[in-house]
């Protein structure tokens, strides 16, 4: 009798069961790594609007414009995050929200001219923080 070579249909199921597994771990990981590089995009817009934000008060006094509404500086939206300022003659906060219909909706982060960095809300990992939350189960 000729003997077969192969694989049995128990030792495929193994197999499948394990991929299983290591794909019901993996996956979470990586969406959540690839998440917080997203983040970057808006800490670094902040952190750029910031210091336009600084560099347009140097040259004028203050913070909204009234004195040359024509030089308010331009903040330029990234791939996932809008960026908008609410200034004032001394004080500003810049909002970096997650933009609709992207997988960081929902995401916000502001600063201020204090350097004051918060955090309103991750959907991805819960609610906001005193600081900028980057990463799954960061705290302040």
């Amino acid at each position: 009798m000729k003997r077969q070579s192969g694989f049995s249909l128990i030792e495929l199921m193994i197999v499948v069961v394990i991929v299983g597994i290591l794909s019901a771990v993996a996956l979470p990981a990586y969406n959540d790594h690839v998440t917080s590089g997203k983040v970057v995009e808006a800490t670094a817009g902040l952190s750029d609007a910031r210091l336009k934000m600084e560099q347009f008060f140097q040259d004028h006094l203050a913070y909204d414009g009234s004195a040359d509404a024509t030089a308010f500086p331009v903040f330029a939206s990234t791939t996932y995050f809008d960026i908008a300022v609410v200034p004032n003659v001394s004080t500003y906060v810049i909002t970096a929200t997650g933009k609709v219909g992207s997988s960081m909706d929902g995401f916000i982060y502001t600063i201020n001219e204090k350097n004051a960095k918060v955090t309103l809300a991750t959907p991805a990992w819960g609610i906001g923080a005193t600081c900028w939350i980057t990463k799954r189960g960061m705290v302040c």
